[in-house]
């Protein structure tokens, strides 16, 4: 995924670039948001829960569970907000390097 953004991986770096692509992707998806002149009921969600996918790439690999949780709660506070759908789209192709979500 790193390459096809136009990125290697830091050569003698020890972090997992799966953590790299989160950080990178939720800090895009933060800025965009921020960018949003537009308010919505659920933003205040959507930031919180964006901020707690930043401190989970920030202290190293996540717990999957609760990655996938606020993956799910940023989706649903977005919505259908066309502005964001590139950007939300980056943060779950992140989350699913992590692995994809169980099928039921």
């Amino acid at each position: 995924m790193l390459r096809s953004l136009g990125q290697r991986p830091v050569i003698g770096s020890d972090e997992d670039p799966r953590v790299a692509e989160l950080r990178t992707a939720v800090s895009r998806l933060r800025r965009e948001l921020a960018a949003l002149p537009a308010d919505f009921p659920d933003r205040a969600i959507a930031e919180d829960e964006l901020a707690a996918l930043a401190a989970m790439a920030a202290g190293g690999p996540p717990e999957i569970p609760r990655l996938r949780s606020s993956l799910l709660l940023v989706a649903g506070a977005i919505g259908s907000m066309s502005a964001l759908t590139r950007g939300l789209s980056q943060v779950r192709d992140a989350v699913n390097l992590f692995g994809e979500p169980p099928r039921a």
